[in-house]
């Protein structure tokens, strides 16, 4: 129980009442970043509100560190990038699937499950959707002197909606909408301030350039996708006028696939990814708040200037921009089309997050019905809520009428 309130308070403070000590760092202008007493930068991580957005729903990319943006289409597209479901070979797939979430400090309730799936209108548009719900489970919530103030259930949810279309017999796009839900603690208060549930709108629009799309002989396939997903409004869990920026992310991604011969087919896959939010400014920074009002400039920054700005906002200059990206390796294996296995490696900086971890899956197709399970090992001493945790998903499809 404190571990969920702990996770509760966490997310708050990420979004709205988070203030670093200035007299803990002290900004370095030779090092571009700031320091602790041993002369040592200090992280500088991206902070949004609604971080489940990010969470990868599936156990197919789950097993390939991540990857999704140029694999081949399934019902989980729509995380990673709409417009592959215009080049999808089945008329339809729909899809479930089950993330525990931090299983290893023995939470049985805090879980995030994902409905998701196409329908191909004709050869050349397809339409897709996707819901998500998580789950924080029950929380005591206490007030500073630790009486109790009530029983809660934090919950998040998003709903979502794209239209994908060929292009050209190589090309697709796609345009998505989404509506976002979150209630961590509404009700409550937090330092005085009423906690309302947050609401927020978001777009996504994605490119896919297949090479080869009607390859089904031994050969090689080049697929690139391009996605921005998240874009949308600020959220708030106050009253006040002060909003939080939700995980604007832009996704380029890469795969080879090779048909061997007719029964042995693989697929290497990159992917890059980068949150297109404000970079934040240490307290240390002269730049932190320079019209005196309490709150980090950073913050107040609108959606489109915080998002379009990301790219040349960080206080540590370009280094500190390279370092926001984050990198997806993956391979997969098909035996006959029944039979899959799976490897990635997922990097992140030290500076930005330090989520460095191997993943490893397999995945069963009979007939029209398909299961896949992940795992994830971690590589360094930085937690993940997904350590060591078995995650599976389920398909169902239905080939595209001869």
């Amino acid at each position: 129980m404190y571990s969920k309130h702990f996770i509760v308070v966490l997310i708050f403070s990420m979004t709205f009442l988070s203030q670093n000590s200035a007299e803990a760092q002290v900004w370095n202008i030779s090092k571009g970043c700031a320091i602790d007493a041993n002369s040592e930068c200090i992280p500088n991580t991206l902070l949004t509100a609604v971080p489940f957005l990010r969470i990868v729903p599936d156990a197919i990319g789950g097993g390939m560190g991540d990857a999704g943006i140029a694999t081949d289409a399934n019902a989980y597209s729509l995380h990673y990038n709409a417009s592959k479901i215009a080049f999808a070979e089945s008329d339809s797939e729909f899809s479930v699937s089950y993330v525990p979430w931090l299983r290893n400090l023995g939470l049985n309730d805090v879980y995030m499950i994902y409905l998701g799936g196409y329908k191909k209108i004709d050869d050349l548009q397809s339409v897709g959707f996707d819901l998500r719900f998580f789950s924080l489970g029950e929380i005591d919530f206490t007030d500073v002197n630790g009486g109790s103030t009530g029983l809660g259930r934090p919950r998040e949810m998003e709903i979502g909606m794209s239209y994908a279309r060929k292009l050209s017999p190589n090309l697709s796009a796609s345009v998505g909408g989404s509506f976002i839900y979150s209630n961590l603690a509404s009700g409550q208060q937090v330092a005085g301030i009423d906690i309302t549930a947050g609401r927020a709108f978001a777009a996504d629009i994605a490119l896919t350039y297949n090479s080869n799309p009607d390859l089904v002989g031994p050969g090689v396939n080049w697929v690139w996708g391009l996605s921005i997903t998240n874009l949308g409004s600020k959220i708030s869990y106050t009253r006040s006028e002060q909003r939080e920026f939700i995980p604007t992310n832009l996704g380029l991604g890469v795969a080879m696939h090779r048909n061997i011969d007719e029964y042995n087919t693989i697929t290497f896959a990159f992917d890059i990814n980068k949150l297109m939010t404000p970079t934040p400014y240490p307290v240390s920074h002269p730049d932190y708040d320079k019209n005196g009002d309490g709150i980090a400039d950073y913050r107040q920054k609108s959606t489109f200037a915080g998002v379009f700005g990301s790219f040349a906002d960080a206080p540590g200059g370009i280094s500190e921009e390279f370092k926001e990206l984050s990198y997806s390796i993956g391979a997969e294996y098909w035996y006959d089309k029944q039979f899959a296995v799976r490897a990635g490696y997922f990097y992140e900086n030290p500076l930005k997050g330090d989520r460095q971890y191997l993943t490893v899956g397999v995945g069963l197709k009979y007939n029209v019905f398909g299961f896949d399970f992940a795992y994830l090992a971690p590589t360094t001493a930085q937690r993940n809520p997904l350590d060591n945790t078995l995650r599976f998903s389920f398909t169902w499809g239905l080939e595209a009428p001869q």
